[in-house]
């Protein structure tokens, strides 16, 4: 978990793409051993982040510190900072021992201590068994496992992942989830983790940002951040319905929503598709304005007929900002 000191101070970065803004001031600390996740959509910026923090992209503002030094001017390979994409980029004709060992032996480490921590990182990323297999003949989980045990083994001081399960199965995501967490803590890493998968972040980050057109609007912990969107765009990202208020826009959750099948009722809302998702019930709604709405329930219930109007009260919302 974090220190009181942060590992990793970023301070206002803007970055640019041909002129064009894709970063705007953004800033956020990591401690040590810590996982911190940032969410957003896709073009939200995150990637690029990644990329400036490893030195591969130019800032246009701010700064980036390891340990309090400013990483300016200093190349991607003397940063102590570690970049895995989504396609794990194995070395083919290498075997799994091998890429693990890679960068040990670029180090010139002595080969007890070698074989030592690639045993190590394979017992912790259950990857016994497969030191001698070639990278083709393993799945893609077994994959992005040796190629976080190949990055660990250079010991970087910072982790940077660039949604590495968006092409692994439903099956197998949660698993190595779980796996890449455990890995990192094992070995007190920590992490900087970027994707657009809303229960992924939620599930890795000690805390959890929203980026959104470069730009980052909320920080903190899972839950916190869970709990308070801030704005409509955040709400709806965190699979909110928004809903106009006595005062503005709210926010509600689709299992704090009722449906109440009045006719007279003020408002009404048009049922366009209900049916059951695993265990809850969901009904999808369409406004007046042709606004989308989602209500959901863990409890049985009799779908209303498509093309119903009812009307929606609810138990709890959360005021937005426009």
């Amino acid at each position: 978990m974090s220190s009181s000191k942060p590992l990793l101070s970023v301070e206002g970065l803007s970055a640019a793409w041909e002129k064009e803004p894709v970063l705007r001031s953004v800033s956020f600390e990591v401690g040590t051993g810590e996982l911190v996740v940032l969410l957003g959509p896709n073009g939200s910026g995150k990637t690029t982040l990644l990329r400036c923090l490893a030195g591969l992209e130019p800032l246009t503002a701010g700064r980036v510190r390891l340990a309090g030094r400013d990483l300016a001017g200093v190349p991607p390979h003397r940063r102590g900072i570690a970049l895995m994409f989504q396609d794990p980029a194995l070395f083919p004709h290498r075997t799994v021992f091998e890429n693990i060992a890679y960068a040990p032996l670029l180090q010139r480490r002595p080969r007890s201590e070698i074989d030592q921590e690639v045993g190590q990182l394979v017992t912790l990323l259950h990857l016994d068994g497969l030191e001698d297999r070639s990278p083709e003949t393993l799945s893609g989980g077994e994959r992005q496992k040796v190629a976080l045990a190949r990055t660990l083994a250079a010991r970087p001081r910072v982790v940077l992942l660039d949604e590495p399960f968006a092409s692994i199965d439903v099956e197998g995501k949660a698993e190595l989830r779980a796996e890449f967490r455990h890995a990192l803590r094992t070995s007190q890493t920590s992490a900087v983790h970027v994707t657009h998968d809303r229960e992924e972040g939620f599930f890795l980050g000690d805390r959890v940002g929203l980026l959104f057109d470069g730009a980052l609007e909320t920080w903190g912990t899972p839950s916190a951040v869970f709990e308070s969107p801030r704005t409509v765009r955040a709400a709806r990202f965190l699979g909110y319905n928004v809903l106009s208020g006595p005062d503005g826009p709210v926010a509600v959750l689709p299992a704090e929503l009722a449906l109440d099948p009045s006719p007279s009722a003020p408002r009404l809302w048009t049922v366009v598709a209900a049916g059951t998702v695993g265990r809850e019930a969901l009904v999808i709604l369409r406004g007046p304005a042709d606004e989308r709405v989602e209500w959901r329930s863990a409890e049985p219930f009799e779908p209303p007929p498509m093309g119903s109007p009812v009307a929606l009260t609810w138990s709890r919302s959360r005021p937005l900002a426009p």
